[in-house]
């Protein structure tokens, strides 16, 4: 006999709509149907209670999808000289997201080129690091745990070192998305040359002037993959299923190529509004960080991600590299900036499903996805994730209180 729940008395952020004050009846792992109350009153009445689960008001909405977060990183490596245990760090990392609302998450793992002893490279980007990580991410579902951990791929087309790597990593099925970088100063998200100087001075302030410039100079001149090469990687991932994501796009000229050469379908952070506007001319999903939302500007002072949503530029928002700011992001915009709060929540739900090629499943509340979902209330004018279901099993539960003083 196929086990039923019927989630009561919520109000159901839908794709296009609040569905106020409705019923979502569960069938093991997925949405069976979508009700008003008023037409389940006098059935509800005749239920065991054990399976009725009451949502007091609370607003619904189907579970947070991070396309883009690379904080596992640092929670692994929380100081520059501490590795905490993978499989430790994994499991009270996943404690923290499934609490932000984060269902499942696209953990962005860096292939960057290392650049050199002047600056310290993170331990947890090293080779064999990387791999581990990799190899847990892969199977973790097959043991105890909270949410759908998936890996994302950053690759940097300066990498040549790393490249037989890759290679083995999409035989081996590890990657789940994969988009490709381009770091060299003087493009991208680093095409300001003041703010890279700024950048590496903040990062080790006692670097010298002439270093430096000698730096700069030696990245510049690195000899990138061949266009040739990169082409045939994309392909080699689209016949595996493999969404291609290009990252820090910073002309109209450089979208046009990754979405001809490179058959890629999301854009991530690009660096101009203009781009944003070709990439989504292009049929491409764009991509910007949460916290770019939530501060007002990017922290490389690149595109404003509130700027560019309110154009319709933006589709998708992910929280980079700090995952609560996907739900406050979420409920500045729609407060602050008057959208609706559905098409708020389809940044973080359906955009990125319809992007990662999941939407068949994940998304959104219908009939037949699986049954990921939050419920959302507002706590002291600030939103709080009170539940979590995933496949419809509640997975976590809080319980605000008040003091009380004598």
């Amino acid at each position: 006999m196929k086990h039923v729940q019927y989630i009561v008395n919520v109000n159901i952020i839908a794709t296009d709509s609040i569905l106020y004050d409705h019923v979502i009846i569960l069938e093991e792992d997925r949405f069976k149907s979508i009700l008003p109350m008023s037409q389940m009153a006098q059935f509800l009445s005749g239920l065991d209670q054990e399976s009725v689960y009451d949502g007091k008001g609370a607003y619904v909405s189907a579970g947070f999808i991070d396309i883009h977060s690379d904080n596992i990183e640092t929670v692994i490596q929380p100081r520059p000289t501490s590795i905490i245990d993978f499989e430790i760090a994994l499991m009270e990392h996943e404690k923290q997201l499934v609490n932000q609302g984060i269902t499942t998450m696209y953990h962005s793992l860096s292939f960057l080129r290392r650049d050199g002893a002047a600056m310290r490279d993170k331990e947890v980007r090293k080779p064999d690091k990387m791999r581990k990580l990799a190899e847990l991410i892969k199977t973790l579902h097959e043991g105890r745990h909270l949410i759908r951990h998936r890996f994302h791929c950053r690759f940097d087309i300066r990498n040549s070192e790393g490249y037989d790597t890759l290679m083995d990593y999409l035989d081996r099925d590890y990657i789940d998305l994969l988009s490709f970088n381009d770091h060299t100063p003087g493009q991208g998200q680093y095409r300001d040359l003041t703010k890279y100087r700024e950048n590496l001075k903040n990062y080790k302030p006692d670097l010298e002037d002439n270093l430096i410039d000698s730096m700069i100079d030696e990245r510049m001149a690195v000899q990138k993959i061949s266009r040739d090469k990169i082409e045939r990687t994309a392909e080699i991932a689209r016949s595996k299923g493999i969404p291609i994501a290009s990252h820090d796009d910073d002309s109209e000229e450089k979208i046009e190529y990754v979405h001809s050469g490179l058959k890629a379908d999301i854009s991530e952070f690009p660096v101009e509004l203009s781009v944003a506007r070709k990439a989504k001319e292009k049929g491409m999903l764009t991509v910007a960080g949460a916290p770019n939302v939530l501060m007002g500007r990017s922290h490389s002072g690149n595109l404003s991600a509130v700027e560019a949503i309110l154009d319709g530029s933006i589709d998708i928002l992910c929280s980079d590299y700090y995952p609560p700011a996907i739900l406050h992001a979420i409920f500045k915009l729609h407060n602050e900036h008057g959208m609706k709060l559905w098409d708020c929540i389809n940044l973080v739900t359906l955009n990125p499903a319809k992007a990662l090629g999941i939407d068949k499943d994940f998304g959104s509340i219908e009939e037949g996805k699986k049954a990921d979902f939050l419920m959302i209330e507002v706590q002291n004018r600030m939103p709080s994730i009170t539940r979590v279901f995933i496949d419809g099993i509640l997975v976590s539960e809080l319980n605000y209180r008040r003091e009380k003083y004598a």
